[in-house]
Parts: structure tokens; sequence; C-alpha cells
């Protein structure tokens, strides 16, 4: 059995109520977690005081408190861990951030390969309230926005989780860089 189909099953086991399945699932996708952690991190200062297995624990741990989660896949897991690792990163920012709001900013694009600037913390907050702002017009491209840009999935993967083509992806996706990124300016 594949590692991707068993971590679905367990998934599904888990949100079932069997306890076991959490243990066995743990090991499967921790090393995914840090992965996600560590490109969240990869823009942080080095004196940064949260530290990549930091960040897994503190999402991990908020995962196991969640009751009733009824777990689709693999992909909706890592989605919402993704989406945990944002609140807790720009929560952390939010507190260590002592600018006033879009003072410093320095305008970054949205692509795969993004690198923060400096003023991350600032960065990462803006970019939280955009996607926010988004969320209230457009959830779906919001929710690409995190798959794509967080969580790090494909077109054709974003595709297939938020059940819709991956033409749709690509010309959300699209709009979204451009949309989000003027909307960081004006922030």
């Amino acid at each position: 059995m594949d590692s991707e189909h068993n971590v679905t099953l367990l998934l599904k086991a888990w949100s079932d109520g069997e306890e076991a399945a959490l243990d066995r699932l743990t090991p499967l996708v921790y090393a995914e977690l840090r992965r996600l952690a560590h490109a969240f991190m990869a823009g942080e200062h080095r004196q940064h005081t949260l530290e990549t297995a930091a960040l897994v624990n503190e999402a991990f741990m908020r995962l196991v408190d969640w009751k009733n989660v009824r777990w689709q896949n693999r992909a909706h897991f890592f989605a919402v861990s993704a989406q945990m690792m944002r609140r807790i990163l720009t929560d952390y920012a939010r507190s260590r951030c002592s600018q006033k709001r879009g003072d410093g900013i320095t305008p970054f694009s949205l692509d795969e390969s993004l690198v923060f600037s400096e003023e991350r913390n600032a960065d990462l907050v803006a970019l939280d309230e955009a996607l926010t702002e988004l969320e209230q017009v457009e959830p779906r491209m919001s929710r690409i926005v995190e798959l794509r840009f967080f969580v790090g999935l494909t077109v054709e993967e974003t595709a297939e989780v938020l059940k819709v083509s991956p033409f749709t992806v690509h010309r959300d996706w699209r709009f979204c860089k451009v949309w989000l990124s003027r909307r960081i300016q004006k922030l």
C-alpha cells in the first residue's frame, strides 16, 4: 500500500475515533509537516526565536486537539496543517511587529519560489490580512493561494482537492497573484 493511500486511511480511521490510528499516522506525516514548516521558516531571520520543530509541534498539537474533524484525504490534512502554520506565524508576527501597520513593508511577488524580505513579520501580517479579505469575497481563490503557496500543491493537485478543473486553478492563481500584490501594496 502506498504512503499517500495509507495516510488517507489512517486519517479516516482517526476521524472515526480510532486513537491507535493517530500513533501510526504521526510518523507518516511528520516529515511532510517539517517540510512545510521549513518552507515557512526559510525566509525568517537567523535569530528568529520560533524554530521549525516548534512550529511543527505547535501545529500538530492544535490539530490533535481538534475534535470531530472529518479528514477527507492526505491533501486535506496538509492544507489544514498549512493554514494552522500560517495562523501560528501570523500571530507570532503580530505579537513581534512593532511597526505601524504597513510602515516599511517592501512589496513582494507571489509565486511558488517566494522569498520574503527582512520585514517578513510585517509581510506575513499583510499577506494574512489580504488573504482574509480575499476569503470574504472569493473563498475558492483564497483556498487556491493557501494550497499552492503555503502547501506547495501543483495546479493538478489543487484542482483535485477543490474539485475544479486545472484550467480554473491556473486562471484563479494568476488573478490571485495580481490581486494580492495590489492589495498588499495598499496596506
